[in-house]
């Protein structure tokens, strides 16, 4: 195989032979690459939940009949409210809301029994501690709906003119880590493909070793491609790490196919070395190109979507996410892993990674080459 013998022989095979043994000798960058995403998507998966569960509530029933405390167990029932406290009166209530002690407070009059029988409604007040507006906007519309709903036993007639029958795609459980793990599986491929491309050029400047490379007949090209084509293959096996422990761990479905999604993650590799390349030519020490990492990678994960639909965010964010690689690449994760779709319905985050993982890789080469040159 004379073709593969001058491969073999060429100064790139030589180049990328000693970038992989400089990878495999370093076991901090082997750490970094597969313990921390593994324990971020342990982390994230298991405690971000948009779910609003096991809420402290507190009950004053003054009515202290059987169907008060019907409603007070139909509020538990679920799982959303547990009853912590039942105070005398709603001083001490409100006085639980303002400490903290309780998310949530029920009052339930008096007449409670007489105005759910008779012909006029029956009122009860919720008290919900709003400091955390997301967990307060939950947690007034589940029991609104439980108190209508309990309501509705009394009061059969009250039918709403239009019946709605939902059917829920996709994600049948409604299982709230389905939505996160695939957003985090990019944060993982951001956060080392940049890091770790930063982090290798420039140990090259610290230890000095860039300016022997220098020295040698390599060209510029064969030196930067000797050093992204391991740093590529090594991030494909991040992803790999990242796709095992969302199927076994969390039972996400993979029902696109995995060469396509492999596809798009190599190219988000491309975009993440492209930055972490550009962001070590304009760094003059290792502490420096961390910090400034944070700095573009922060702006990244935060209108990317990944914890927060990009929907909910104000419109100019919105817009603004479109100028955001992770953002493209984590619709093509869930779209693939979630919904099984293909090139047909990705191909507009398909063009837009592509364009991005161009544009990065060649500006970052051409500064890079400049300082080779």
């Amino acid at each position: 195989m004379p073709i593969l013998r001058h491969f073999l022989a060429s100064r790139f095979f030589v180049l990328a032979l000693k970038e992989i043994r400089q990878i495999l000798r370093n076991k901090q960058l082997i750490f970094l690459l597969v313990f921390p995403p593994t324990v971020q998507l342990l982390i994230f998966g298991f405690a971000l939940s948009p779910n609003v569960q096991h809420l402290k509530l507190g009950v004053v029933d003054y009515a202290n009949t059987t169907l008060s405390r019907e409603l007070t167990a139909t509020m538990t029932v679920n799982r959303v409210f547990d009853v912590k406290s039942s105070p005398i009166d709603e001083r001490t209530l409100g006085q639980q809301v303002q400490k903290g002690e309780i998310t949530a407070g029920l009052v339930i009059p008096s007449d409670f029994n007489r105005s759910l029988k008779g012909d006029r409604p029956a009122e009860v007040q919720v008290l919900i501690d709003a400091v955390d507006a997301n967990t307060a906007g939950i947690a007034s519309g589940y029991a609104s709906q439980i108190i209508r709903q309990f309501g509705r036993q009394f009061s059969p007639d009250t039918v709403p003119p239009i019946q709605t029958e939902a059917a829920i795609l996709y994600n049948p459980g409604l299982v709230s880590s389905w939505f996160i793990v695939p957003g985090v599986i990019g944060l993982v491929l951001n956060l080392g493909s940049s890091l770790v491309s930063t982090s290798a050029v420039v140990r090259e400047k610290d230890t000095g070793t860039l300016e022997q490379l220098l020295m040698t007949p390599a060209a510029d090209w064969e030196i930067i491609l000797a050093k992204v084509v391991p740093l590529f293959f090594l991030l494909l096996g991040e992803v790999m790490l990242a796709l095992s422990v969302a199927y076994f761990i969390f039972h996400v479905p993979f029902r696109g196919n995995l060469l396509l999604f492999l596809f798009f993650s190599g190219l988000y590799a491309c975009v993440g070395i492209g930055i972490g390349f550009l962001l070590a030519t304009i760094s003059r020490s290792q502490q420096q190109a961390i910090l400034t990492s944070f700095f573009i990678n922060l702006p990244l994960i935060q209108l990317s979507g990944a914890i927060a639909p990009v929907e909910s965010m104000p419109k100019f964010f919105q817009i603004l996410s479109l100028a955001n690689p992770l953002r493209h690449y984590i619709k093509i994760a869930r779209g693939v892993l979630l919904k099984g779709n293909g090139l047909d319905v990705l191909y507009p985050e398909a063009i837009a990674l592509f364009v991005f993982a161009i544009a990065f890789l060649l500006i970052s080469t051409n500064r890079f080459r400049s300082q080779l040159n």
